[in-house]
């Protein structure tokens, strides 16, 4: 299955990726979106209004990439065969960590969502509201983020053998493949990208 030549599940990355590395390539587009979140606030401040097409297109990205594509093979995959191993107490802990933090981004979400429907009646108030958001997922993705990669991946993967890691790989696959998340969030943030360098 190809996503505009990037090959996330061909038997060859089957074979030889561990499924963290998925996530891991997930993060990177995460990363993407976070940097126009960071450069949209510096315009906020320069301009005092908000960009309502940004602001619906960065939601709908952290909602349905972030959380629900990202997030979910996290918690209803990763998380739930670790859960089935014996844990040292370190681990257990991040992941119960992990989830609450999950469970943070998606009350600023939220957040941001109110804020920008009383920036539609209210704007001044609003947009303080949106501001604040965006900066609290400005600083939290990042944060979160890293305590993933540096130090929580690559040791969980330690939990299971070849086998395990390849069945897991390929559920992950099919947890995206309808719709084609990873094309249409690419794709969506391909399209963010080129608009606000205009």
């Amino acid at each position: 299955m190809k996503y505009k030549g990037f090959a996330f599940c061909k038997a060859g990355w089957q074979l030889h990726m561990m499924p963290v590395g998925y996530l891991m390539i997930e993060h990177r587009l995460i990363d993407r979106l976070i940097r126009l979140l960071t450069r949209e606030l510096t315009r906020m401040c320069e301009r005092n209004k908000a960009d309502l097409v940004f602001l619906e297109q960065a939601v709908d990205f952290i909602r349905n990439y972030a959380d629900k594509c990202h997030h979910g093979k996290e918690e209803d995959i990763l998380f739930r065969d670790l859960m089935k191993k014996k844990l040292i107490p370190l681990h257990k802990r991040i992941i119960h960590q992990l989830v609450r933090e999950h469970q943070m981004g998606r009350n600023a979400v939220k957040r941001l969502i109110a804020a920008r429907a009383v920036y539609e009646k209210r704007k001044m108030q609003g947009l303080r509201g949106i501001k604040k958001e965006i900066r609290w997922l400005s600083e939290f993705y990042p944060r979160h983020i890293a305590k993933e990669d540096k130090g929580f991946f690559i040791p969980a993967m330690s939990y299971f053998n070849q086998r395990e890691q390849s069945r897991m790989l390929g559920e992950f696959c099919r947890f995206d493949s309808s719709p084609p998340v990873q094309q249409i969030y690419r794709e969506l943030v391909e399209k963010m990208e080129k608009r606000t360098l205009k």
